[in-house]
């Protein structure tokens, strides 16, 4: 991707009224070799499991097929064409939003069926050049999809949201005699305005609970609305375990000095090397935020000097079972995942020395798992929360 911008990917979804299962669905993908970012959001007809098994199933085939580089054409074809037909109303139905972002920026959108995409260049309404393509063949022919290209600019934003927000409040108090809430736009303009970086996760969730308020806080469908957002990439470097040459702890150094961004130490070795080599006291707390881990400490100039292999563990532990319902706190652990979580651009730079004050040196067992606890943190933070990872062994 672009270096000079990161894709912040934000959602947030409510489910119709009495359903503990949604029955949108959206997936995201990043094809790593090709550095491409796909994000998908796919609208079951109706509600609960049937809605979402549809739209899982279609938004399963729309991420597939994109990152096999397939035409749009056969991309819907294939789609309508698969999905099971419902033995009731004798037809099979499930909407998609399909964005491909390439290297460059050329970001491609395909419409079926969702609501327009709302397009921001900066604070400002940009429209792309849309155009219609018409399904040639199975029991969708005729069937009409919306798609666009542009290059992506920082500061862009693409919102792409399913019907559950446009017809919300449908028939009730301000809209009794019209078609649902129809200024979405406005809106998302007015509070562009007012924040303009405002998170794509906090303008997801602003559009969201306005369309959960119009609907008197009883959703009559499934309410999804996602934000891609096109920004300044913000930096983090997590630096844990002493290198495997001693020679190598100036160029660790030298990496924690050098670095424009957030700076985080795990471990007691990691943060003595800092101390000794850029002369920075470290100031130890008796703060026990969490009664699992030991106290975080102060080194000047560092965001946050942490106990190591314990708290990566636990780091990578909570991420795993991570979602929007997960309340972080305030412990070493927490901590870091906060500061993981706020940033894009991470990279982990892990020591392979063995500490052998802990450790048999025949038996390396604190080595191999610090490697395989940062390998697994960056693959849950690469996959799941789609950030740009680097990970070094030294």
């Amino acid at each position: 991707m672009d270096s000079s911008f990161f894709i912040e990917v934000g959602l947030l979804q409510k489910s119709h009224i009495g359903e503990r299962i949604c029955g949108d669905i959206f997936l995201s993908r990043k094809v790593k070799e090709e550095n491409r970012t796909i994000v998908v959001l796919s609208d079951g007809m109706g509600h609960g499991v049937k809605a979402n098994l549809l739209a899982t199933l279609t938004a399963t085939m729309a991420v597939n097929f994109t990152a096999e580089h397939k035409d749009v054409h056969k991309i819907a074809e294939i789609i309508m064409n698969t999905l099971p037909v419902c033995s009731e109303r004798k037809i099979s139905y499930a909407t998609f939003t399909i964005i491909d972002i390439e290297e460059n920026g050329q970001t491609t959108i395909i419409n079926f069926d969702n609501p327009d995409c709302i397009v921001l260049r900066g604070p400002d309404h940009y429209l792309p050049e849309w155009h219609t393509l018409t399904l040639e063949s199975g029991s969708h022919k005729g069937k009409e999809i919306k798609a666009c290209t542009f290059r992506a600019q920082k500061e862009d934003r693409v919102l792409m949201f399913t019907d559950g927000i446009t017809q919300s409040g449908l028939g009730k108090g301000t809209y009794l005699l019209g078609f649902g809430w129809d200024n979405t736009r406005d809106l998302v303009l007015q509070k562009v305005k007012e924040k303009p970086d405002i998170s794509a996760a906090r303008l997801a969730s602003i559009v969201v609970n306005k369309a959960h308020a119009n609907d008197g806080y009883q959703s009559k469908d499934d309410i999804s609305c996602v934000v891609v957002y096109f920004r300044e990439p913000r930096k983090l470097l997590l630096c844990s375990g002493p290198p495997f040459d001693k020679k190598n702890d100036k160029y660790l150094a030298d990496r924690v000095k050098s670095f424009k961004g957030k700076r985080i130490l795990c471990g007691g070795t990691t943060a003595d090397i800092i101390s000794a080599h850029l002369n920075l006291p470290i100031e130890d707390t008796l703060e026990f935020d969490d009664p699992d881990l030991p106290p975080v400490s102060y080194m000047e100039g560092i965001d946050l000097v942490t106990e190591g292999i314990l708290t990566l563990s636990k780091v990578t532990g909570i991420l795993e079972k991570h979602d929007d319902r997960t309340e972080l706190k305030d412990g070493p652990a927490d901590k870091i995942i906060k500061m993981l979580l706020e940033s894009d651009k991470i990279n982990i730079v892990i020591g392979t020395a063995i500490n052998v004050a802990h450790q048999d040196p025949n038996l390396p067992v604190e080595l191999e798992i610090r490697r395989s606890v940062a390998k697994k943190l960056a693959n849950l933070l690469e996959t799941k929360f789609l950030k740009e990872v680097k990970l070094e062994f030294i």
